[in-house]
């Protein structure tokens, strides 16, 4: 028989077992006798699972309330344990059938770990792709117990992408900071720098409302806020071809309410700054569809002069503005921007479209949905963030073109779950919270805060695409359940 004698000045109250029989001394004796752990000269726990193992008091508890808290570390608990006791104990690699059974009695069972509704990695954001990018769980236990969504509905989910259509892709889905779904079909979710089509009208506006922020604080050549006239800051359109351009607020240009040319006039959304900005002889770019404010006609045109207001709020050109102000702080390493060409009279200029890949246009939507927040700096401003929750516009009447609730529409963001069912669109299953930008040929960029949930998908193509259904899919995918009312880590109600 093999013994080894260890003696602990620990409070009983530090161990959980047989310790009533204490010697008159006081002092808890823990023995191992043939690989079984005993306490005052009696196995521990005997008749249980956890009979001739060692677990301190929080040990215990993990075997039966603990098992339905996710904010508990039993692993980190049974370090504190060992450090205390005045011996070493190195894990697995001195008893890996101690500790195999220890993370089996005090891990939550997988199919009980409930889903927190609040973000439980706050603290966590990614380093660039170069220097290993986002954190991945492959393993469907990994999936379920880290980040709280169910593989078997991913796995439909990714089913349903590659069925979806017959483009080549690059689509991921990320929960509390896990990338828990990536599925890739010709194209690179850390590579491909495709064009993203209107999800760039997100990232337009994102990007103004930094230089809003920064002009505010004096650090802009010029100040400017939502609400000032957009063309006071955009000389090169001078003189206005419609006179009343001159009551259109920046605010407007984001959330389709301008009246510059809307889709639904069929003009071209690409060409000449003349053309864009109505001196190219063409009334559909001259003439606004409607009076500023009275109407919701989505247009691409009022995201390209959003683009020139920052380049003349900056004083940089918006492209290197955006790299600056957005980009390097979130570690995104890969993008490309459209430039239309002027005139001798404007000039070359950047427009907000551009391209980037799957990964870093996450990075976007995760510090969005950290409150602008990225590490200790407050990337975007916490206004934005929160305005971009609802509509920032009275408008009622249907979009011109798609005939869509205008009530979607706010700061370049979209508000998917107002959809009603206009055009195939609805946005049933889907929180009232959650934020996206729909570009053409299945791209999207979207994000959940209460469900710290966050999907994207880029394709470089154009098209039409069930959108909703993508987004509605991955909230499915979150597990349901209601963390355990003990956890302190969860707000009280």
């Amino acid at each position: 028989m093999n013994t080894i004698h260890l003696l602990l000045l620990l409070a009983p109250s530090e161990i959980a077992g047989s310790v009533a029989d204490a010697p008159p001394d006081g002092q808890t004796r823990i023995s191992i006798v043939d690989g079984r752990w005993q306490l005052n000269g009696k196995v521990t726990y005997p008749g249980t699972r956890a009979e001739s193992l060692l677990m301190n008091a929080r040990m215990a508890n993990a075997t039966f309330a603990d098992r339905h808290r996710v904010d508990y570390d039993a692993e980190a608990n049974s370090d504190r344990f060992i450090a205390r006791s005045h011996f070493a104990f190195n894990k697995a690699e001195d008893d890996r059938v101690h500790y195999a059974q220890r993370r089996e009695i005090t891990m939550p069972p997988a199919d009980l770990l409930p889903a927190r509704s609040t973000p439980v990695t706050g603290d966590y954001f990614p380093p660039p792709e170069s220097q290993g990018g986002w954190r991945k769980l492959e393993k469907p236990e990994d999936i379920r117990r880290l980040s709280g969504t169910n593989p078997a509905k991913l796995d439909e989910l990714r089913q349903w992408l590659l069925k979806s259509d017959n483009r080549t892709f690059a689509a991921v889905v990320i929960r509390n900071g896990y990338i828990v779904l990536e599925v890739e079909r010709g194209n690179s979710a850390k590579t491909d720098t495709r064009r993203v089509a209107s999800v760039s009208k997100a990232v337009c506006a994102t990007v103004l409302a930094i230089a809003s922020e920064r002009s505010r604080q004096g650090r802009t050549p010029r100040k400017m806020t939502f609400d000032d006239p957009a063309f006071d800051f955009i000389p090169w359109a001078q003189p206005l071809s419609d006179p009343r351009k001159a009551s259109i607020t920046v605010k407007q240009l984001l959330n389709h309410t301008s009246g510059i040319c809307p889709e639904a006039t069929g003009a071209p959304n690409d060409g000449s700054w003349e053309y864009v900005l109505g001196h190219s002889g063409d009334a559909r770019t001259a003439r606004l569809a409607f009076d500023p404010g009275t109407a919701c006609g989505y247009s691409t045109h009022a995201l390209a002069h959003a683009a020139l207001v920052c380049e003349n709020v900056t004083g940089k050109p918006y492209d290197q503005f955006a790299v600056e102000a957005l980009f390097k702080p979130l570690g995104i390493e890969r993008w490309w921007f459209q430039y239309y060409e002027g005139g001798e009279k404007i000039g070359r200029h950047p427009s907000h479209g551009l391209g980037m890949p799957a990964r870093d246009l996450a990075r976007i939507a995760y510090c969005m949905m950290r409150g602008g927040r990225w590490g200790q700096q407050q990337v975007i401003p916490k206004w934005f963030v929160e305005e971009t929750a609802a509509p920032t516009h009275g408008v009622t009447t249907p979009e011109m073109r798609w005939k869509l609730n205008p009530q979607v529409f706010s700061h370049g963001w979209e508000l998917p779950a107002r959809h009603k069912g206009e055009g195939g669109r609805s946005g049933e299953g889907i929180p009232a919270d959650a934020r996206s930008k729909p570009g053409s040929g299945g791209q999207l960029i979207a994000f959940v805060p209460s469900l710290d949930l966050l999907i994207t998908r880029q394709t470089g193509s154009s098209g039409e695409w069930e959108y909703e259904e993508y987004l509605r899919r991955a909230c499915a995918a979150v597990l349901s359940g209601k963390p355990d009312s003990s956890d302190p880590g969860m707000p009280k109600k």
